[in-house]
């Protein structure tokens, strides 16, 4: 491709048909530093940007995006830098959630946004947030699904899934060459059924070469495991911005979640005014209640 100048839309990169007749929007690519984010949009309206976490892409907002009214809302749905079809760089140690939030900044920059609906979920929130924190009139609502708002206490344990995400040489076959855990997202739903064939291979399909899916495995990583964690100031300032957002906010939580379901007290604690929805979905809970979450962003959309 030759050279674009920064901010300016690029064409979006190929994307297997099977994948992008579900898909009913329109699509591009924008430089934010030396790598390109893929973004899918539809509508126009009140801008409504939508970030997911590790291991999707944009396409886990499709059923959100296709219950929201185009004529009022435009919903933005990119994909985090290693991830869906944006750029995927192979050096593992670019994933940190300082440059995550760089470039999440820089497409909301040159995208030229005002008065957001911002939707993060897992790491979709972090990022988001971060980012928010740096421009702090850009948001005029927030919903909040399934993520971390804050460093995790002294006393905090990680995971299961992120214990096994720090195991030497198992975790780096299973997230570079068995497919995990994108193959396995059913596992942490509500209904495992709510991850249907077309979902399954639309997830896997952008991370089946080894070389191009560093992401997955950096992503859990930068998931703190001490208070010295590299991820630890850019988590404190997300949480001094969500706990200051005097805005309208929405919850929307999967109770069923097996990573962050317990977390939805703490998050209520620090948004007293948001208003919740409270479901039994799972960790990708955009599979299970998009209805749920389309009311969030209505909810959070009220000028």
């Amino acid at each position: 491709m030759s050279p674009t100048p920064s901010g300016q839309r690029q064409p979006a990169p190929a994307m297997p048909s099977f994948i992008a007749r579900q898909l009913p929007f329109e699509r591009y690519a924008i430089d934010v530093g030396g790598v390109r984010m893929h973004v899918m949009e539809r509508g126009q309206g009140i801008p409504v940007v939508c970030l997911h976490g590790n291991p999707t892409w944009g396409y886990l907002w499709r059923k959100v995006a296709l219950r929201l009214d185009p004529e009022c809302f435009r919903v933005i749905l990119p994909d985090i830098v290693g991830l869906g079809f944006s750029d995927k760089p192979r050096d593992a140690s670019l994933h940190t959630l300082d440059n995550h939030i760089r470039w999440f900044g820089a497409l909301l920059d040159r995208l030229d946004l005002s008065d957001i609906v911002f939707a993060g979920q897992d790491w979709g929130g972090p990022i988001g947030f971060g980012a928010l924190a740096e421009r702090p009139r850009l948001a005029a609502g927030l919903v909040v699904l399934n993520t971390a708002i804050s460093p995790p206490r002294a006393d905090f344990r990680p995971s299961w899934f992120h214990r096994f995400a720090r195991l030497p040489v198992v975790s780096d076959a299973a997230f570079r060459l068995a497919g995990f855990p994108q193959a396995y997202l059913g596992f942490a739903q509500g209904d495992r059924r709510s991850i249907d064939r077309d979902a399954f291979l639309a997830y896997v399909t952008p991370l089946l070469d080894p070389r191009d899916n560093a992401a997955p495995l950096a992503l859990a990583r930068m998931v703190p495991d001490s208070q010295q964690h590299a991820s630890i100031p850019a988590l404190q300032r997300v949480h001094d911005y969500v706990a200051s957002f005097a805005g309208p906010s929405s919850i929307v939580w999967g109770t069923r979640d097996p990573i962050l379901g317990r977390m939805l007290g703490w998050v209520i604690k620090n948004l007293p005014r948001a208003r919740v929805w409270r479901t039994n979905a799972g960790h990708f809970l955009q599979e299970e209640v998009p209805d749920e979450i389309a009311q969030g962003i209505i909810h959070a959309a009220q000028r």
